[in-house]
């Protein structure tokens, strides 16, 4: 099992590739959603972007590959092709034994890129809504990841100082984004390798 620190007060964990094993599935969804428009949507790409919502992803791909693609059509395209897919996913179990472990000891918080609703269906999909108060995702916050606001309004809300919170992450801007919290960091690949079939 993952040990926490001694000091911990309250834990955030990030939702999509942390508590859930649900990144094949974006990576497939993304995919189907831009090859369209000649975007090379490699395994490397995917791996930069985690944790952007939506509507920044598409931004950053229309700079890194010269496209005009269209947030709102392409977003939605994405969250269609996402909703296909949704209902095949898993926990990732060395996460969600701690967050079972630590219920009803310790506050516990969702930061995540994706929105309200899509945070909920995953978490209600695996029985475990209901064991993290508060869940703040994209639409609770103006900056995302590698922005610290939604870990630090995790804190906020739990009643827990940033330095005293550990969060769980997996990818490279949430990680920095705890890192500029002052929170204390697990990475959640030390314990898990994701398996990708790009």
């Amino acid at each position: 099992m993952i040990e926490i620190p001694k000091n911990a007060k309250g834990l955030i964990f990030d939702l999509d590739g942390t508590v859930a094993n649900t990144m094949q599935n974006h990576f497939e969804a993304w995919r189907a959603a831009v090859t369209p428009f000649g975007v090379d949507f490699t395994g490397e790409v995917f791996l930069q972007l985690t944790g952007m919502p939506k509507a920044a992803t598409i931004i950053k791909l229309n700079e890194m590959f010269g496209t005009n693609m269209n947030t709102d059509e392409v977003g939605k395209a994405k969250a269609d092709f996402y909703k296909k897919l949704v209902a095949e996913t898993q926990e990732i179990k060395v996460v969600t034994d701690v967050v079972r472990k630590y219920h009803n000891i310790l506050p516990m918080s969702i930061g995540t890129g994706s929105t309200q609703i899509g945070a909920r269906r995953t978490l209600s999909i695996l029985g475990l809504e209901h064991y993290f108060n508060p869940i703040i995702t994209a639409d609770d916050v103006l900056n995302f990841k590698p922005s610290p606001d939604t870990f630090l309004k995790c804190a906020q809300l739990m009643g827990v100082e940033p330095k005293d919170c550990v969060v769980f992450e997996d990818g490279i801007l949430g990680i920095q984004a705890a890192e500029t919290a002052g929170m204390m960091v697990i990475d959640v690949n030390n314990y898990f390798k994701m398996e990708f079939t790009f």
